[in-house]
């Protein structure tokens, strides 16, 4: 059987219809098999995304959507910032094989009552996730979701915006986790691109107390950064920002994958570098440069790596990049979502630009991962 690709459509325009009504064109009829619509607006539509999801439902027939607001959405070779914008494509499953869920805030209590018969019959293989980025509780639903999929894997983000951090899941939802579960039988390849590379050795944290770094491998923490970014940059720390950052190793991975936090202080009186994130004694600790040209190697490795394991071109794939990354790191004319295209081909692909990106059981910064439905 030939898998078709699944149909897409993107515009910007500041009346959200007519915006609605080029996406619609452009995906012309709609399959019968077309089951799960992914919508993702700008934050300039947020106020209209009711409508904006009323109108595609009643247009398409799919009862069943996801998707989030983001200051910035993307489609394939595409990005769109500042500017009132939506991204639809229309994806093709049997009904069985996947699972909308609204928003999880506090557990998932509700949620394994409601949907445990469906996982039971068909054990979810990997969801799609949206979050809000102001419940203090987003990390550890993340985790216990990633839970209960068979790979122990999310995929997704956090929603940005300037007003409310809307996400879609059937409806709009706000304030939780949301989005949707995929069984064991859909097709479906993930990577994550760091964009960023690692400048210095491994170090261990020596001694550290909340988010501040006071030793590292027994020496003064920032001595050691100095020593790793060079004399160069040593001499004027004004410049570290947005450039140099901490990468926290993953205890277990067999990728050397890192998350990467923010330098958000330094004390040269008593060599203290704090991080946006809590340091424990005893865990590694490396620091990293974040450039154009590193995010371009970077991006191209993983899409080689995804490419090698595909054997037919995708059907369609979301893309989830961070706000850091797109247009302030890659440069105008959507270079990462170009860059995007360039590899896989004119592959349909939605996605957003996040406050956070999602990647197996863990919250991201500055990174861009890419789903692909085989």
């Amino acid at each position: 059987m030939t898998m078709t690709p699944f149909r897409l459509g993107h515009a910007a325009d500041p009346d959200w219809r007519l915006a609605a009504d080029r996406c619609l064109t452009q995906i012309g009829s709609v399959p019968p098999e077309a089951t799960l619509g992914f919508l993702y607006v700008t934050d300039a539509l947020a106020e209209d995304l009711d409508d904006i999801l009323g109108n595609l439902r009643a247009a398409t027939g799919i009862e069943q959507w996801v998707g989030s607001v983001g200051l910035g959405i993307c489609a394939t070779g595409a990005e769109y910032y500042e500017e009132p914008a939506l991204a639809v494509m229309l994806g093709e499953f049997p009904s069985d094989d996947f699972r909308v869920f609204p928003s999880l805030v506090e557990d998932l209590d509700d949620f394994d009552l409601r949907h445990g018969d469906w996982m039971r019959t068909n054990p979810p293989y990997l969801g799609l996730v949206h979050g809000d980025p102001s419940n203090g509780l987003t990390e550890i639903l993340i985790q216990q979701l990633a839970q209960r999929t068979t790979a122990g894997f999310l995929v997704g983000g956090l929603a940005s915006a300037r007003g409310d951090a809307l996400t879609i899941a059937d409806g709009v939802t706000r304030g939780g986790l949301s989005g949707v579960l995929f069984s064991e039988r859909v097709g479906i390849l993930t990577r994550l691109s760091q964009g960023c590379s690692p400048i210095g050795p491994h170090h261990v944290i020596t001694e550290g107390q909340r988010n501040i770094l006071m030793r590292l491998d027994g020496e003064p923490a920032l001595d050691v950064l100095k020593r790793d970014i060079g004399e160069i940059l040593a001499r004027d720390l004004s410049r570290l920002g947005g450039y140099i950052f901490a990468g926290l190793p993953i205890q277990g991975s067999d990728t050397g994958d890192y998350l990467v936090r923010n330098l958000v202080g330094i004390d040269p009186n008593h060599g203290l570098v704090a991080i946006g994130d809590l340091v424990e004694p005893g865990r590694e600790l490396m620091f990293c440069r974040r450039d154009a040209d590193t995010a371009r190697e970077d991006l191209d490795r993983m899409l080689k790596g995804i490419k090698s394991r595909l054997s037919a071109p995708p059907r369609g794939g979301i893309y989830v990049s961070c706000l850091g990354r797109g247009v302030n790191l890659f440069g105008p004319d959507s270079a990462e979502l170009k860059q995007i295209q360039a590899a896989l081909g004119d592959v349909p692909i939605v996605g957003f630009y996040a406050n956070g990106e999602i990647s197996q059981d863990r919250l991201y910064g500055y990174t861009g991962v890419l789903t692909l439905f085989t």
